[in-house]
């Protein structure tokens, strides 16, 4: 785990999501329990359609609760807040802006919402500062469509850190990239996490257990509706590919996981106690 103080920054408790319809109901989420630390990052894997995403939607304020209640620093959420910031798979940037531009944007509309005098020109300064430690130098003033999706992600990482939120979101942000664009914007996660000055809370969802290895404190396995089981990720820090693979530690919280993975039956969780 995380050198934090061990201070609740989200908790989560008997979260339901339910969606309803003339014609039937569903469940997308049942009586989850997870508290987050101040400082941790937190992975949460699974397979498709288990809830990875929905539960992120919740974090996210833009899907409300059925039931129970998610908090942060002790307050009920109620939509979006300027405490968190959201990176998904698909960069979500503005196509006629330039990658300057999305991010002082952000910046400056952040700053406006939460009360604080800030100049259109400090946002850019702010900006090209953050644009400079994703290594994008000489690419600010490009639109979207001139970059590789890679270079897009690498603003959108920008966007989000530069707004400086306390808890970032992260929906599969890499799970459109090749390996090598993968790993290197990994390491350069990683690099922004480790070297902050408030280390901010991060939740991770990804399909990928190498990923979520890689870059984890604490791994949270879902299968549908419910949390199966939460897992501490003790590989030493700093982390890096290949020589966390070549560790007995890591290959047997890699098996763990891959038996949870294509395990997910009756037998499995009768075995293992799964708290549903």
């Amino acid at each position: 785990m995380a050198e934090t103080n061990l201070e609740p920054v989200i908790e989560i408790e008997n979260l339901t999501v339910s969606y309803e319809s003339e014609e039937n109901s569903y469940e997308a989420l049942k009586n989850i329990n997870l508290t987050i630390n101040r400082g941790e990052f937190i992975c949460i894997v699974g397979s498709s359609g288990c809830g990875k995403s929905t539960l992120l939607s919740v974090l996210e304020g833009l899907q409300n609760a059925s039931a129970g209640s998610v908090k942060i620093n002790g307050k009920e959420i109620h939509g979006t807040g300027v405490e968190r910031a959201v990176v998904f798979q698909n960069y979500s940037l503005f196509p006629w802006m330039s990658a300057l531009q999305n991010v002082a944007f952000a910046v400056y509309e952040t700053n406006k919402k939460r009360g604080n005098k800030i100049s259109k020109k400090k946002a850019s300064e702010i900006a090209l500062t953050f644009l400079r430690k994703v290594d994008l130098n000489g690419f600010e003033n490009k639109l979207p469509g001139e970059l590789s999706g890679g270079m897009q992600q690498r603003v959108a990482i920008a966007r989000a850190m530069a707004c400086d939120p306390e808890i970032l979101l992260m929906d599969e942000p890499f799970g459109a990239l090749d390996a090598k664009i993968r790993e290197n914007l990994q390491n350069l996660l990683l690099k922004m996490w480790r070297e902050d000055e408030k280390k901010k809370t991060v939740v991770f969802v990804t399909h990928d257990l190498n990923e979520a290895e890689l870059l984890a404190d604490r791994i949270v396995f879902m299968i549908p509706k419910h949390i199966y089981a939460v897992i501490d990720d003790t590989l030493p820090r700093p982390r890096s590919y290949p020589s966390i693979q070549e560790s007995a530690e890591y290959k047997e919280l890699y098996q763990k996981l891959v038996k949870y993975f294509y395990n997910e039956t009756s037998e499995l969780i009768d075995s293992e106690g799964a708290n549903l």
